[in-house]
């Protein structure tokens, strides 16, 4: 790691979570953990080739959590002097002394703790100019509008670079941390004119840059995907099978991975509470979460705890194996923690009936006749419950071909339902956010129209 794109030195930030246990332990803590983070960005946009924006950011936190026995406070500041760290720390200590004790609270357990992190190659620095990221902005955009003469405006075109680091510590003796980037490139595209108007997006993201998709290619597909979109009209009313697209098929996802969190389980507020062993896919559904994959978006040696991160089935042949929990959480279940304090890490929902040649295409002949979700509107996902309802918009397909576009329709159902009726899983493979889905054929929905 080049040291020099960051304000402070890892060193550095080791000897600050250091002096911040000290702290703790000077004020009578019986514990504490400590998270230290520098980094810095740039995020260029243009429209219509003329320059928007130019930001750049340069963060900095420290947080630490105090514990008193059972009791604990946690408190921030984005100042490194002396003596804002200890007043950080008497913050945090103050919260603890008022808060009633809680048997789950404390540290993770010693023997649960990454004791050697592989490196897992997370930084790969852009070095880009504000005017070398402008001109990839304006290239982006430009290859939208000369896909067609009926692109006929832009809300933007975006280039972002991402470069940070962190260390994470606590009083059992535990540190560790590593630097990490993310970049990308996107761009939205409008078509048509007045009332007919439509917009469409799309970008590429990566920890490399040299993986980024090329600007061009973005902006093609951008404005693919809006003109696609011209001329929509409504449906009737009906029960049909339903196909999302893929970026929508993580969106199903992490509707699982909501509902099997851990602080969801523990409030009995997910419609997944004591799912455990059970039946909640078909059998030919599986979902894997692999966080060791060198340089990509989700991995990570150790989570937030420094707890160590390990491959594993989270569902196999459609039946739950395990949650998402992190030491407190789990604790409440009476569990153990899966390394997943801070979220879930690299995941990939897969059918083992999906073969090489299943794509989009083919997709759409599984479908027959019913309705291609590219976009929901909305955030009707009733965690509790289970039910859900979405606006949409999409198009029509009958004999597996796209006949039309659609809009201003409501896609329907409850996601234990959509889960189980999952007939399909498309080769069409996307990774957002490192979540990794094909498009996802589901039986069938209602679906609201005229």
């Amino acid at each position: 790691m080049n040291d020099s794109v960051f304000v402070h030195t890892r060193d550095q930030l080791k000897q600050i979570a250091e002096d911040v246990l000290r702290y703790a332990r000077e004020k009578g803590a019986s514990s504490a953990a400590v998270g230290v983070s520098d980094g810095n960005g740039l995020s260029v946009s243009v429209r219509k080739g003329d320059i928007e924006t130019i930001e750049r950011n340069q963060d900095k936190a420290v947080g630490v959590t105090v514990y008193i026995g059972r009791r604990s406070g946690n408190a921030t500041s984005a100042d490194f002097s002396e003596s804002a760290l200890r007043a950080t720390v008497e913050a945090a200590y103050n919260i603890a002394s008022f808060t009633a004790e809680d048997e789950s609270a404390g540290l993770p357990d010693e023997d649960m703790i990454e004791k050697n992190p592989p490196d897992l190659k997370l930084y790969y620095p852009w070095g880009i100019t504000t005017d070398e990221a402008v001109e990839i902005a304006q290239r982006c955009e430009a290859a939208a509008f000369d896909v067609d003469k009926q692109i006929t405006n832009s809300e933007g075109a975006t280039v972002t670079v991402q470069h940070s680091h962190f260390i994470t510590a606590d009083s059992q003796g535990f540190m560790g941390g590593y630097p990490y980037t993310r970049h990308a490139i996107s761009v939205a595209p409008i078509a048509g004119e007045g009332a007919g108007m439509e917009r469409d997006y799309w970008y590429t993201t990566s920890r490399n840059p040299d993986k980024l998709d090329s600007p061009e290619s973005v902006g093609r597909y951008a404005a693919e995907r809006t003109l696609a979109r011209l001329n929509a009209r409504q449906i009737e009313t009906q029960r049909c099978p339903v196909l999302f697209e893929a970026p929508l098929a993580i969106g199903l996802m992490s509707a699982f991975v909501n509902a099997v969190s851990g602080g969801a389980l523990y409030r009995k507020s997910s419609f997944l509470v004591d799912s455990l062993g059970r039946q909640v896919f078909p059998e030919h559904i599986s979902l894997f979460e692999d966080p060791h994959i060198i340089g990509a978006t989700g991995s990570s040696p150790f989570d937030d705890e420094g707890v160590r991160t390990t491959a594993r089935y989270v569902v196999s042949n459609g039946i739950v194996q395990g949650y998402f929990l992190s030491s407190y959480s789990a604790r409440r279940l009476g569990m153990k923690t899966t390394g997943n304090a801070g979220g879930a890490h690299n995941l990939f929902f897969t059918s083992s009936q999906t073969g090489k040649t299943d794509d989009f295409a083919a997709m759409l002949k599984k479908l027959d006749r019913g309705l291609v979700v590219t976009d929901l509107m909305g955030q009707g996902v009733n965690y509790v419950t289970g039910d859900y309802s979405r606006g949409a918009s999409g198009f029509w397909v009958e004999n597996g071909v796209i006949q039309y576009p659609v809009q201003e329709i409501t896609i329907a159902g409850n996601l234990k339902d959509m889960f189980a009726q999952i007939v399909a899983i498309g080769a069409d493979v996307i990774n957002r956010g490192g979540r990794e889905s094909g498009s996802i054929l589901i039986e069938n929905m209602m679906v609201a129209g005229n």
